[in-house]
């Protein structure tokens, strides 16, 4: 078969290479972000922040694609919803680390610790902190 495009190699939809080449950069990057996302999502960077690009990232790789200007919407697709998992639970457990840390059981915790003296001492503190919790 001869190429209808002067020379230049066709996409496979009658679009020639060239100035109209289809680039699946925003797929690509999504899809990574919300891999790392998923693997970091326990840090504050990792899930939120890396979780949000991919997000992004997903959306505008998915609308190139509808658009038909790359060729990766799956892959986009797939990027932002591993992005939005690792957004929400990295924001509940960073909303819960908060209560943790802002919880009186903590004050009291960091109380006794700064008075501990010795290992056992501490370990005593440690085990009144989780009592504590366990009974809230």
């Amino acid at each position: 078969m001869t190429s209808t495009h002067g020379g230049h190699h066709g996409t496979g939809h009658g679009q020639p290479t060239g100035t109209g080449e289809r680039r699946n950069g925003f797929g690509i990057a999504a899809l990574v972000l919300g891999i790392v996302g998923v693997l970091l999502f326990w840090t504050a960077f990792g899930g939120i922040v890396l979780g949000l690009l991919a997000v992004v990232f997903g959306v505008l790789g998915f609308r190139r694609a509808r658009r038909g200007v790359a060729t990766n919407g799956t892959m986009a697709i797939i990027g932002a919803v591993l992005g939005a998992l690792t957004l929400v639970v990295s924001a509940v457990l960073l909303a819960l680390g908060v209560a943790v840390i802002n919880s009186d059981e903590f004050k009291s915790y960091q109380d006794c610790i700064e008075q501990a003296n010795s290992q056992s001492e501490r370990q005593d503190c440690a085990r009144d902190f989780d009592r504590e919790v366990e009974e809230r």
